[in-house]
């Protein structure tokens, strides 16, 4: 069988290496790949925006199977495109994915439909959006409309900071939003979905603060883990039938059918579940910790999915383990951040049978692995105990340099202090 993965992040490297793991002999395509997925797959050099030559390729090479892994090219039509042409592709259309790519559309969504989400409004005109922030109570969370990479976010203390940020969402969106701030602990929730029919993931606990202690900006995600000890089955029972099942069965009946994974960034308030956003796609980096728990077959999901028959197929398996991905990012990230660094001790920090190096962010230069985004690579421990995963992780990225790097020191270190109040973690 032949698969092209498109994206070249370490959520691509993350689904990539699933799918060998279950299929050493497949045929694996990845566009535009990264230095570490250029190891297991045939990395093609086509950008993720360039969807009429990603159909060409798939073509031409008589693809079985595209995997979307990033949420651009699903909001440019890719899989409209490819479902023209005939081909059989895994993720949604573009009138579903606008879940993810417009989040006035997404909070106008929940509240036709009664999913629990923050108290929110929809602004079209700059001058409007600086008065209602500076007449609210803070803190308030300022929300640009469009695709912001993870960075489009600003949960602002001040009403001076929150007009700041207005102003700057009006700069590249004509919508934004503002919402109610909530309070409480967030987790993601990751389901395969085929129409109505919702399979749930693990939930994980993304860290998306550049800083450790959650302090700066807003990253793409520093790190994670899965599963999250303190929530149990009563809370994933809880987003299926107040959040998940029924955006899903919405989605069908607003004549945007959804295919692929339904991600929900979710905050327990005190009165209960409530979402933050909708995403399209697997997130990144709860890709890495979540998929490397899998014991089921990847390609046998994804594939029932895409041909629309995922009620009938074999209940989906995990593993026991715990899972911790730590980010190693470049020096000035989130902001302008610098590449062509080399880096050294991947294949040191291999060592462990328990740890996997995921790439995001690198490039081969003249034989020579080099950084090439902001965040560059996420060591993963994996162990049946939550804190022997940690310290995997953190020991494996102790082989890895390469100038400037940095990292957050406590990823997971509140769910281990929530299980024991003794813990130390550094």
């Amino acid at each position: 069988m032949r698969v092209l993965v498109v994206g070249g992040g370490g959520r691509e490297h993350a689904i990539c290496w699933k799918l060998k793991q279950d299929h050493p002999e497949l045929e694996l395509f990845c566009a535009p790949g990264n230095g570490g997925i250029a190891a297991i797959a045939t990395v093609i050099p086509i950008k993720v925006t360039e969807i009429d030559l990603l159909l060409g390729f798939a073509k031409q090479e008589r693809i079985d199977l595209t995997i979307i892994g990033p949420e651009l090219p699903l909001s440019l039509g890719i899989v409209d495109l490819f479902q023209e042409a005939g081909l059989k592709v895994f993720g949604p259309t573009r009138r579903a994915a606008e879940i993810e790519t417009s989040k006035a559309f997404a909070k106008d969504f929940m509240a036709r439909h009664g999913i629990p989400t923050a108290a929110y409004h929809v602004f079209t005109h700059l001058e409007a959006a600086v008065k209602h922030v500076e007449e609210s109570p803070t803190p308030i969370v300022v929300k640009a409309d469009g695709l912001a990479a993870g960075k489009g976010v600003v949960v602002c203390s001040t009403r001076r900071q929150a007009a700041e940020a207005v102003r700057a969402s009006f700069a590249s969106n004509t919508k934004v939003v503002i919402e109610e701030y909530l309070a409480g602990e967030e987790l993601s929730l990751m389901a395969f979905v085929d129409g109505e029919t919702v399979v749930p993931m693990p939930p994980a606990q993304d860290h998306k603060r550049v800083f450790d202690h959650d302090q700066g900006p807003n990253t793409g995600g520093m790190g994670a883990y899965s599963p999250i000890p303190h929530m149990g089955e009563d809370i994933v029972q809880e987003a299926l039938d107040k959040i998940l099942t029924p955006a899903a069965k919405a989605l069908a009946a607003e004549g945007r059918s959804f295919t692929g994974v339904l991600y929900a960034g979710l905050m327990l308030t005190e009165t209960g579940l409530k979402v933050i956003e909708f995403n399209a796609r697997f997130g990144d980096p709860e890709t890495q910790v979540v998929l490397p728990c899998l014991d089921s077959d990847l390609l046998s999901i994804v594939s029932a999915c895409a041909e629309h028959r995922l009620a009938s197929h074999p209940a989906v398996k995990w593993s026991q383990n715990s899972a911790v991905a730590v980010v190693l990012a470049s020096g000035g990230y989130p902001d302008l951040y610098e590449t062509g660094k080399p880096i050294s001790g991947v294949a040191e920090a291999c060592a462990d049978s328990q740890v996997l190096i995921f790439h995001a962010g690198t490039m081969f230069e003249q034989g020579q692995l080099v950084t090439a985004g902001g965040r560059v690579l996420a060591a993963v421990g994996l162990d049946t105990d939550l804190k022997q995963a940690r310290q995997r992780a953190y020991g494996a990225l102790s082989q890895i340099r390469f100038d400037n790097m940095h990292y957050r020191t406590d990823i997971a270190a509140k769910a281990l202090a929530r299980i024991d109040p003794n813990h130390v973690t550094n």
